[in-house]
């Protein structure tokens, strides 16, 4: 396979360009080289030391030379009949031996490149690389209404080969769908991993993530359309900006069932019992740990025991106590939507 400039494609870049590929990003090969990089991976996939020459392009040292020799040899008439038969099927059967082999190392190759992939996409450079996709669209949009086309980032449920495949991650509503081509169907979701759509967000927390990816792209300014244009110091919660905090979520956000115009109530069969997975507090500030792991130490030092309030927790005005689900822990929830463990 070669490219449009005359030169030879390499591996990795054909692997990416491949039908069902494009949320793959292309591992560099002084990442590949390092072998820091490639720690414990031997273990993991049949053949590695084939398969890594193979993601790197290098040519494996073959038996032509010793063929040509057969040949020459061959022809020689001092060499029996019996020994050119001879001769001549084993080059025959080490030839069928490499062709099988060869799917082997093909297969092994794809699985180490996908589990180099999910240390890649977690560094400097990989994440960079997957932030430039994750503008250009190459990940698609929320499949959710009330999220609003906002665009997904690619993760796994397991970090284990072979468990689940790719899903995709809303910041808006924070949960996981499956891609809507089944082309992706293919792909395992530990070529991405756990690890990268919590840490892509805290890496670019300037991001706009309520910024529908159709919008971002109409415009055409890429970074500077989802980052913050001016240079104020925006409010910040747990490390993110406060406008990217489940922007999906709360009231409005929430498809509520009506029947002639009448809220289903939440006791009937089919009433919104889990939509408190949903909600959203009205104030966003009751998130911010560190707030309330003061109001902790201060609790402590007013007669609490071992940091544990002993006096009941102040509920707003209005609110009613219900439990949660299975037996679970009280939970107040208030009556504009807010909630509070």
């Amino acid at each position: 396979m070669s490219s449009s400039s005359g030169t030879p494609e390499s591996w990795i870049s054909s692997f990416c360009s491949l039908l069902g590929h494009e949320y793959f990003a292309e591992i560099s090969e002084d990442f590949i080289e390092d072998d820091f990089n490639l720690t414990g991976l031997q273990t993991q996939v049949a053949m590695y030391k084939e398969a890594l020459e193979m993601i790197l392009d290098v040519e494996p040292e073959d038996d032509e030379d010793e063929d040509e020799d057969e040949e020459e040899e061959e022809g020689d008439e001092s060499i029996e009949g019996e020994e050119r038969t001879t001769r001549r099927a084993a080059s025959e059967r080490r030839h069928t031996r490499m062709a099988s082999d060869l799917s082997i190392i093909e297969s092994s190759a794809e699985m180490l490149y996908g589990l180099i992939h999910q240390r890649f996409i977690c560094s400097r450079a990989g994440i960079q690389q997957m932030s430039e996709k994750y503008e250009l669209g190459h990940f698609g949009v929320c499949p959710r209404t009330f999220c609003e086309g906002v665009r997904t980032l690619p993760v796994g449920l397991s970090d284990v080969p072979g468990e689940d495949t790719v899903k995709l991650f809303c910041p808006s509503c924070l949960d996981v769908y499956v891609p809507p081509n089944s082309r992706f169907q293919t792909v395992d979701g530990a070529f991405f991993g756990r690890t990268f759509g919590a840490l892509f967000l805290l890496t670019f927390p300037d991001y706009d993530i309520s910024k529908k990816g159709a919008d971002t792209l109409s415009h055409g300014r890429g970074a500077a359309a989802s980052m913050a244009s001016d240079g104020e110091d925006k409010e910040k919660i747990n490390g993110m900006n406060v406008q990217n905090l489940a922007p999906g979520l709360g009231r409005g956000k929430m498809y509520e069932p009506k029947i002639y115009g009448f809220k289903v109530s939440e006791r009937a069969r089919s009433g919104p019992r889990m939509a408190w997975l949903r909600n959203r507090p009205l104030d966003i500030r009751e998130l911010d740990e560190a707030v309330l792991f003061g109001a902790t130490e201060e609790s402590d030092d007013d007669g609490g025991v071992n940091g544990v309030r002993t006096q009941p927790r102040p509920t707003v005005a209005g609110s009613r106590r219900i439990r949660r689900p299975n037996g679970g822990s009280p939970m107040s929830i208030e009556a504009n939507g807010e909630f509070e463990a």
